[in-house]
């Protein structure tokens, strides 16, 4: 046997990591459109972090049969986060691509990530598109469907930079040296990891490109409105600890929202901020007029609706993370200020 022939077998290109938790049935679909990809089956790896499913992933996956190199690991539940840095670890290849374990994938979706890094780019964030029945879906997830679809638009025709606060776990990828060359994911975080990764990308000065074509299709299967709430409230609180992370930086800060919000609204975020108690009754009255207005095929103001009513519990959560009204007022003043500094020629 020659020295040639006695070489280990190069690494694939890339890695594709899958944080997973009770969703045997979808992660059996994701590993059906893996191995429909046009890329060459030696070209990347699948590596599937298990976060304490009951009944075990591999219930449902562990007879799958791939052409592609497949690692399935179970891991305690420590949140996404942990499993994804655990994937990211074992990862072998020089592009790392996320998704979650809810989506579905066109045969190019691996091309059009690899496509992008090509180009010269360090982070790419991919397309997620709705189901098909996105119609039949609560009214808060098409609340965050509509979210995404502004964000592409906005994207699309200039009025919005790609920033990394827009980095989204759900489909992206980025350089396995980059990742590491920023620390990583922040595994304390249970919200937000994604939001501070991007930060961190930025604040290195990577290249981060938005891929319309590195399409992904979300077959949410959330349903219960209180636990969306409770997210939510978890996004204000760790968004919050993230800015403390990183001070001074305008982007980082919860307040963002603040200025992105309808300005007629902004005064019942302020309140949910500095009255928590009221602010839960303003979006618990807000979203049952939401839903209310939904029932009248008026979907449109629903769903308007329902974005005060997710930015009121997210205040909450922000009010939270701040501990008194004092501090949140120094905090929404702090924030004015960078504002201006970063708005000043």
């Amino acid at each position: 046997m020659s020295k040639r022939d006695r070489r280990a077998p190069a690494p694939p290109l890339l890695s594709v990591v899958v944080a997973t938790y009770n969703r045997g049935p979808k992660l059996a679909e994701l590993l059906a459109d893996l191995g429909a990809q046009t890329l060459g089956d030696d070209e990347f790896e699948l590596i599937v972090v298990d976060d304490g499913s009951e009944p075990p992933a591999a219930d449902a996956v562990g007879d799958i049969k791939t052409r592609f190199a497949m690692t399935l690991v179970r891991q305690t539940n420590t949140g996404q986060a942990g499993a994804r840095q655990n994937g990211a670890e074992r990862a072998q290849g020089d592009i790392i691509v996320i998704v979650d374990d809810d989506m579905r994938l066109p045969p190019d979706f691996l091309a059009a990530h690899r496509a992008r890094h090509a180009a010269g780019a360090d982070v790419v964030l991919g397309h997620i598109r709705p189901p098909p029945h996105v119609g039949r879906l609560p009214l808060f997830e098409r609340f965050h469907l509509t979210q995404l679809d502004n964000w592409v638009r906005s994207f699309e025709d200039g009025t919005r930079k790609v920033r990394g606060v827009h980095l989204c776990t759900g489909n992206v990828s980025f350089k396995r040296k980059a990742f590491f060359a920023v620390g990583g994911f922040d595994t304390s975080l249970r919200r937000s990891e994604d939001r501070d990764l991007g930060l961190r990308f930025e604040m290195a000065g990577k290249k981060l490109v938005f891929a319309k074509e590195a399409v992904s299709i979300h077959h949410t299967d959330h349903e219960d409105r209180d636990k969306w709430l409770r997210r939510a409230y978890l996004y204000g609180v760790h968004d919050a600890h993230i800015a403390e992370k990183h001070p001074g930086q305008e982007i980082a800060s919860p307040w963002r929202l603040f200025h992105l919000a309808h300005p007629v609204s902004r005064p019942l975020l302020l309140a949910s901020a500095m009255s928590p108690r009221l602010g839960e009754a303003l979006r618990r009255w807000g979203l049952e007029a939401s839903e209310a207005l939904d029932d009248a095929g008026l979907e449109a103001v629903a769903i308007k609706g329902c974005t005060v009513s997710y930015n009121l519990e997210y205040f909450r959560g922000v009010a939270k993370a701040a501990g008194s009204k004092r501090r949140v007022a120094r905090d929404f003043l702090r924030y004015r200020a960078d504002r201006r500094r970063a708005l000043r020629p």
